[in-house]
């Protein structure tokens, strides 16, 4: 997301603020202001919140604010006008599909983060989605939300992803590999949304098959300087390239019924295509 001196950057459930620091070091590594970055978090955790300030405070960040407590039912982030605050960034890494949250009460979110419509109770992955892009800045706002691959695909969020392919802020999903992340085995994805697209990527969604990106060592798995380079070089050019990314348009995505299940673009033997193939995916978290 290339973060910017000067940007705000959020983390809705930030944890010990480790992505918060990843954008620090990214500007360090290039040589660029870093002092002047404004971070903002939530974190439920008590003791969890607490490391998040202590790791800012030590790394020498001076403007951060870092509060306890439960985002989706009491967003602590609010200008003075009581609405939202809105960020240059966003970077976020939601817990997967938890079950045990106030739907009932976000069906009716005084700060309208339910614009493409209410969740499902046993999977709160798109209450996370709406706050995050409620939480951008219609110019320069721009995120990337590390989710579980069901919300590409689940039927019974048909409907608010097809609001959301409508309204043309998703600019890439890239698939990555198993066992990776030590909270969940499974395959996950990044989605990455950005509130005014460049002219050249209105209207398109630049697919990344990037599950074989993996090193493996001693049950571990991790991503090589030269995994990352090879995705964020495709992500960074916007083209497809043979069996590992496509260029879908927003008219494609909705022949497939609005799916952005990333088989459906980036197949074994062809750089996309809009025919329907059936997905045998299982419908876990």
């Amino acid at each position: 997301l290339e973060p910017l001196p000067g940007e705000s950057i959020y983390d809705p459930t930030c944890g010990s603020a480790g992505m918060l620091l990843s954008a620090i070091a990214h500007l360090k590594n290039n040589a660029e202001e870093w002092r002047n970055l404004k971070l903002y978090g939530q974190e439920l955790n008590h003791l969890t919140s607490a490391i998040g300030r202590m790791n800012l405070f030590l790394h020498g960040v001076e403007d951060f604010q870092i509060i306890q407590g439960d985002t989706l039912a009491q967003p602590a982030l609010i200008d003075q006008n009581g609405t939202m605050m809105q960020f240059d960034m966003v970077l976020a890494n939601p817990p997967y599909s938890i079950k045990q949250w106030n739907r009932d009460a976000f069906s009716s979110d005084p700060f309208g983060r339910n614009f493409l419509g209410t969740p499902p109770q046993g999977r709160a992955d798109y209450a996370f989605f709406q706050h995050i892009l409620k939480s951008l800045k219609h110019d320069t706002g721009r995120c990337a939300i590390l989710f579980p691959h069901g919300v590409l695909f689940r039927n019974e969020e048909s409907e608010m992803r097809r609001i959301l392919v409508e309204t043309d802020v998703v600019e890439c999903i890239i698939g990555l590999g198993k066992n990776l992340f030590y909270n969940s085995p499974m395959e996950a994805c990044i989605v990455i949304c950005r509130m005014n697209k460049p002219l050249e990527r209105k209207s398109k969604v630049l697919f990344i098959n990037a599950v074989d990106e993996v090193t493996r060592e001693r049950a571990q798995s991790f991503l090589d300087v030269e995994h990352i380079q090879k995705i964020a070089g495709v992500y960074h050019s916007f083209v497809a390239k043979e069996e590992f990314s496509y260029v879908a348009t927003v008219e494609e995505i909705q022949k497939n019924n609005s799916s952005l299940s990333i088989p459906l673009y980036v197949r074994h033997g062809n750089v996309g295509g809009d025919e329907q193939i059936e997905l045998q995916l299982e419908d876990c978290l």
